[in-house]
């Protein structure tokens, strides 16, 4: 039975400050908008406009800048004032498409968009041939593809969604139902439904501008679940809650615009660059040295002057690169609900790019939800999430599978600044929450990911157990 539903919503922006939590967009300086970017630098620091910028041009610049944007006067910049300050000197990000795929969006991801046909046939292709668990009684599933205000809108969403749906009709194991509104979670609309599976949501999903609302749809998902219903959550689900959505509010109430992603991770790579001492705040001292080593590296004729063309063509080259932003400045998570946090097993602090070969460990090889891949490890190229390590524990969930992280190059370990000291990076786990249950897999951001038939197996495995049709151990990895 197919009870596909779209519903359309508007909500304000929650959630900039995700963008730096996430750090997988950067400022493309090489690519056109980019060029726009340094371009517009380069005209806010040429004062004299004479088409090039000498040392003390390029110095008084900063210290103009650091004066203007240090509004708190406390003698050092922070991360949020360079992001502010830096948002008057770009141009305006250009406006995005409602429901615009893999992109960040700041109004969230509201309306529904298309999955490509393509994929969506290889993930047909892709469906098991053998039999699901046998459903105790006819299910429903919830598949929630609302993208909270200011989180990153994954392309996959739409295939994600239709993914929960065949895999439910192929044997009639579930009908599913497919919204883009938050509004659905609510105690009455909740209670049609056996599992809600949340498709890479990102951000403060659930969240209103009226704090009733927030704190009614809150409670029904924690009720839900608590209630003895399930949870089953894709990739980004745990890219949730971990950022300031109350001060980002305020914000927009305020008038405050917008900030463009390229400023949030421009800002993200100024600190990075600046921050010699590792505060997570940049002195004036630190600014004017910044100035002085762009000199430096841009003036590679010891002309004593730097043209606008070498200015544009040379500034990417002038700050780490995005997957390096955390070097020195680690993110500091701002937990708005930190039950849910709990719930889906930990918040996401950084991701190696797509696609990242990584070696997937069985860690339960005699749970069902495991048995897809008969004890065998394999590879996988994906955007491979990991998680705040205080966030993550196996005393919390039960694991089944992980990176083997001992595989991975040193040179991909280097990718992630301040990585676990642990080295226990989990994929996929059940835990209990009450009465209910909750299933998570981290991977799905590519659609490749879609059309593995095992990993679909262990999707619909997952999902099955938190339905309550699939039994399996989900005690505590760790006693």
């Amino acid at each position: 039975m197919r009870q596909t539903r779209f519903i359309v919503t508007t909500c304000i922006w929650a959630g900039a400050a995700v963008l730096l939590a996430t750090g997988i967009a950067s400022l493309r300086a090489q690519g056109p908008d980019g060029a726009r970017n340094a371009q517009a630098l380069f005209t806010a620091l040429d004062k004299d406009n004479d088409g090039t910028l000498t040392r003390s041009e390029l110095e008084s610049g900063f210290n103009s800048w650091f004066t203007a944007w240090n509004t708190s006067h406390s003698g050092t910049l922070t991360q949020p004032e360079i992001t502010a300050g830096i948002s008057k000197v770009l141009p305006a990000p250009p406006a995005v498409k409602p429901g615009q795929s893999g992109t960040f969006n700041p109004a969230g991801n509201s309306t529904p968009f298309p999955a490509p046909q393509a994929a969506v046939d290889a993930m047909m292709a892709a469906l098991p041939t053998t039999p699901g668990a046998k459903p105790m009684h006819e299910r429903r599933v919830l598949v929630m593809a609302h993208t909270g205000a200011g989180g990153f809108v994954h392309a996959s969403i739409p295939l994600a969604a239709k993914t929960v749906e065949a895999l439910g009709n192929q044997g009639g194991l579930w009908s599913t139902t497919i919204s883009y509104d938050a509004a659905d979670i609510n105690a009455g609309n909740l209670k049609k439904y056996d599992a809600i599976f949340l498709d890479s949501t990102t951000a403060c999903f659930l969240d209103d501008p009226d704090p009733s609302v927030t704190a009614a749809r809150r409670a029904a998902l924690l009720d839900f679940v608590r209630g003895g219903k399930g949870i089953a959550g894709i990739h980004a689900a745990s890219d949730s809650y971990h950022t300031d959505c109350l001060a980002s509010e305020a914000a927009v109430k305020n008038g405050t615009p917008a900030m463009n992603s390229a400023a949030l991770n421009l800002a993200a790579r100024l600190v990075t660059a600046a921050d010699k001492d590792s505060d997570d705040t940049v002195s004036r001292q630190e600014w004017t040295a910044l100035a002085d080593d762009w000199f430096r590296k841009l003036d590679t004729g010891s002309t004593g002057k730097v043209t606008r063309a070498d200015f544009v063509a040379n500034f990417h080259s002038l700050l780490p690169p995005p997957n390096a932003r955390l070097t020195g400045v680690e993110s500091k998570p701002v937990q708005q609900w930190p039950e849910f946090n709990k719930l889906i097993g930990g918040y996401f602090k950084f991701h190696w790019p797509d696609p990242q070969l990584i070696y997937v460990k069985i860690d339960d090889p005699n749970s069902p939800l495991t048995a897809m891949f008969h004890g065998k490890d394999f590879e996988i190229h994906d955007e491979t999430y990991t998680f705040v390590q205080e966030s993550f524990s196996r005393k919390n969930v039960h694991v089944l599978t992980s990176i083997d992280y001992d595989k991975m190059s040193a040179e991909d370990k280097a990718k992630e600044a301040h990585p676990r000291s642990d080295g226990d990076y989990a994929l996929s786990y059940i835990r209990r929450e009450g009465k209910g249950r909750v299933f998570y897999e981290g991977h799905g951001h590519s659609d490749r990911v879609y059309a593995m038939t095992p990993m679909l197996e262990h999707l619909r495995a997952g999902i099955q157990y938190a339905l309550g049709d699939l039994k399996a151990d989900d005690s505590p990895s760790v006693k």
